[in-house]
């Protein structure tokens, strides 16, 4: 395993040890509203402290880019994008649907990651140019051609509205011709699905980096493409992203073409 990579799996896990501890007592926890729909616990800037403090140890001089304390600066050309809880409404509810998010970045470019999902102790990781794997087994997406049959992962708008009426069109554009449509509520670990193939594709509007750096670089490594919703590569900054099978991909953006406004043509 890489050495960068070998720090964000004890990161990960130690971060997802703290969320375990805690689940049992969520009714103690505080939790505060960062927007509409939008909650931060305890927990979360708990699990956040100690993934940093094992990065920031091993590796000083790496910048630092997290959910809940935002930009850490650094000398160096490597970036650490952190979701310490991504699914905390999931988490608060006692859904068991929650993931931990680390993933670094080298001169811009992904180039570690790893998921790692504490309720059931799913580690998804991937080095650049290495494969994906899930607890050291190699993953794949599947070989979905088409939507007819495909199982697909979305996320509904939450907090922001404003493009509800163009994802309510982009769903039911898609959901004639599948076999499903899951919301589970953890974008990291639906790019992880993906990247397994336990889903065959993904879409969503407006996720912040946190929430998808780890899973895309899943996605690709494991010969899956990820795009924005113009099939481009400008998804980490508009949030809008699509991922799934070689063949699919092309065949969901065509389908949520016609429903884009002009603040998702990227």
């Amino acid at each position: 395993m890489h050495p960068m990579l070998n720090i964000a799996v004890r990161a990960a896990r130690n971060a997802g040890d703290i969320i375990i501890r805690h689940a049992s007592r969520i009714d103690q926890l505080t939790i505060t509203s960062k927007e509409r729909n939008d909650f931060v616990s305890e927990v979360d800037r708990q699990a956040e402290n100690e993934i940093i403090a094992i990065i920031r140890k091993a590796y000083p001089d790496h910048s630092v880019l997290a959910e809940e304390s935002g930009s850490h600066q650094g000398k160096d050309e490597f970036q650490w994008i952190i979701d310490p809880l991504d699914g905390t409404t999931n988490f608060l509810h006692g859904f068991p649907q929650f993931a931990v998010s680390i993933a670094l970045k080298h001169r811009g470019r992904l180039d570690q990651a790893v998921v790692y999902d504490p309720m059931r102790q799913e580690l998804f990781t991937a080095s650049r140019g290495s494969g994906a794997f899930l607890d050291n087994r190699r993953i794949r997406v599947t070989n979905q051609k088409a939507l007819t049959g495909a199982l697909l992962g979305t996320g509904f708008p939450y907090s922001d509205h404003r493009h509800l009426d163009a994802y309510l069109g982009m769903f039911r554009a898609l959901i004639k011709d599948t076999a499903g449509i899951r919301r589970p509520g953890s974008a990291a670990l639906d790019l992880a699905y993906v990247a397994a193939g336990r889903l065959d594709g993904f879409w969503e509007i407006g996720l912040n980096p946190w929430d998808m750096a780890a899973g895309v670089l899943l996605v690709h490594e494991a010969g899956g493409l990820v795009g924005d919703f113009s099939g481009g590569h400008d998804y980490m900054q508009s949030g809008n992203i699509v991922a799934a099978t070689p063949k699919l991909f092309p065949a969901i953006l065509r389908e949520i073409r016609p429903h884009l406004t002009p603040a998702l043509q990227h």
